[in-house]
């Protein structure tokens, strides 16, 4: 099982970055998947989270800003992340979790300048 992130960049405060994780090694549609990130310094946190069937759910600090989607045919799943602000600056992971253990990508970088 392998998650592969990528799509993380520098962007200005207000802008706008899209993220994206490919799954291989799993039946992708059947598997809920989420989006952590680790702020520099800090520990990491759940971000938002997607459901086999679709449904979603958010952070409170990312309510509004960022939306998490997948694509089943493609195999991947996406954050879509708005309006960014400095303090969204971090690491960010995909995850799933497979015979009940955390898989997770490698990380992408997302940097917002203020």
């Amino acid at each position: 099982v392998q998650l592969q992130a990528s799509g993380g960049g520098l962007v200005q405060a207000g802008g706008s970055l899209r993220l994206s994780c490919k799954a291989t090694g799993i039946n992708f549609r059947l598997y809920s998947m989420s989006w952590y990130r680790q702020p520099p310094g800090k520990q990491r946190e759940w971000v938002a989270g997607i459901t086999s069937g679709g449904n979603t759910n958010y952070v409170d600090a990312v309510k509004g800003r960022f939306t998490v989607s997948r694509d089943n045919v493609r195999r991947q799943v996406y954050l879509q992340m708005d309006r960014l602000k400095p303090e969204d600056t971090a690491v960010y992971y995909c995850n799933t979790q497979h015979s009940g253990a955390d898989v997770w990508g490698q990380g992408t970088q997302v940097t917002v300048s203020s």
